[in-house]
């Protein structure tokens, strides 16, 4: 358990101050040495632009992690006020908000986002909305589910009884019980948005260059794919090892959590 939280922090730190350590500009272009293979100066190699590759992994953890990052807390409070909302709004309401979520969650998460960035157009700004907008409805499930089972509680009872607003009741009363599983909740969303950022990325709707973003350096590389393999290989395997080590994170923290509450 402390392996993978210290492997997924690591990833966290690398996004922070990775461009501290970059030994290259990312965007600095070196026709004469494009292509190259690992070397002592070039430990990862060089792009077909000459970039350094290492350099563009480095800076490319701020734009993936960063953007998973804000992308996951803003599906976390709309899912959270969503789900809140139906839980304390009464039958019709909650009946309502609910067959809403249940038409986002019938659409495929990535197959929804890129319909939506490729409506909207590339970018970041279309990037973060699409993965917002189909990334809510776990939250508001567990949200909904936990805000119904607290309803009837006595201490909550007597809270609605003494006068006491919903706005302050949700504050105090609902949301410290919310908070544990949807962290849980959020590690695993954490992991999908950055594969959501790599996919459109990938395709295309992503961070536009020169911008470093391991989905584009993805998308950069395929064309030399026979040539020069491992352009593909190290964006790709910092994507698959970073995915795995905040879902492994993730699932530490669920049993911990879990044994905490037998206890």
């Amino acid at each position: 358990m402390r392996s993978v939280i210290i492997l997924a922090l690591v990833f966290v730190v690398i996004a922070v101050a990775g461009p501290m350590f970059a030994p290259f500009d990312p965007a600095a272009i070196n026709i004469p040495n494009r292509l190259s293979p690992p070397t002592s100066e070039n430990l990862l190699g060089t792009d077909a632009l000459g970039r350094d590759i290492l350099s563009r992994l480095l800076y490319g953890a701020r734009w993936s992690l960063g953007l998973a990052f804000l992308i996951s807390l803003l599906g976390l409070f709309i899912g959270t006020v969503i789900g809140l909302i139906a839980a304390l709004g009464g039958k019709w309401l909650d009946w309502a908000m609910m067959r809403v979520t249940d038409t986002f969650l019938a659409f495929p998460e990535l197959v929804a986002a890129v319909v939506i960035a490729g409506v909207l157009g590339s970018g970041t700004a279309s990037l973060i909305f699409a993965l917002s907008v189909v990334g809510w409805m776990r939250y508001a499930r567990v949200a909904r589910g936990i805000g119904l089972s607290l309803k009837t509680r006595g201490y909550v009872v007597q809270a609605g009884l003494a006068g006491l607003s919903p706005l302050y009741i949700a504050r105090w009363h609902y949301l410290p019980s919310l908070v544990p599983s949807l962290i849980v909740v959020w590690t695993g969303m954490f992991a999908r948005a950055i594969l959501g950022i790599s996919t459109l990325g990938f395709l295309g709707f992503g961070v536009q260059p020169p911008m470093p973003e391991w989905g584009t350096m993805l998308l950069d590389a395929r064309i030399h794919m026979r040539s020069t393999p491992l352009q593909m290989v190290w964006p790709g395997l910092a994507v698959v090892v970073c995915v795995l080590s905040i879902n492994l994170a993730g699932d530490a923290l669920r049993d911990a959590l879990s044994k905490k509450e037998i206890r």
